[in-house]
């Protein structure tokens, strides 16, 4: 059975920073490429980073290039998010998704597996 789990969110100032994981268990962790969304309060889901099955290719959503850095430990079966200069825009429920190709996607459909998601939380 997979599971994703995620941790790390709570609330920051505008400006701060917060570092997401998601811990992995169930699946043959270093062939999936990984992902990360989010859920703004009255909006639809929408990408935020996606990361290859090695690590070696990333892609951001415009809103969060330069200040959002995802990684990943295949090791560890860990996916990392590192977040700074966080804005309230960035306010949202991040979730983690996995998808069996090890290419990276950024439509949802194409992730199989989906943690259950962190709130993250940004003051003005």
């Amino acid at each position: 059975q997979v599971q994703l789990v995620e941790s790390g969110g709570g609330l920051v100032q505008a400006g701060g920073s917060l570092r997401l994981s998601c811990a992995a268990s169930g699946l043959t962790f270093s062939s999936y490429a990984m992902g990360w969304f989010r859920v703004a309060p009255g909006k639809e889901r929408e990408f935020v980073t996606t990361i290859n099955w090695s690590g070696a290719i990333t892609y951001y959503a415009d809103s969060v290039k330069g200040r959002f850095t995802i990684s990943r430990d295949n090791a560890k079966q860990m996916v990392h998010l590192q977040m700074n200069s966080l804005n309230p825009e960035d306010t949202a429920v991040y979730y983690c998704a996995a998808r069996t190709q090890g290419a990276i996607a950024t439509r949802r459909l194409d992730y199989e597996y989906w943690g259950q998601g962190t709130q993250v939380t940004v003051s003005s």
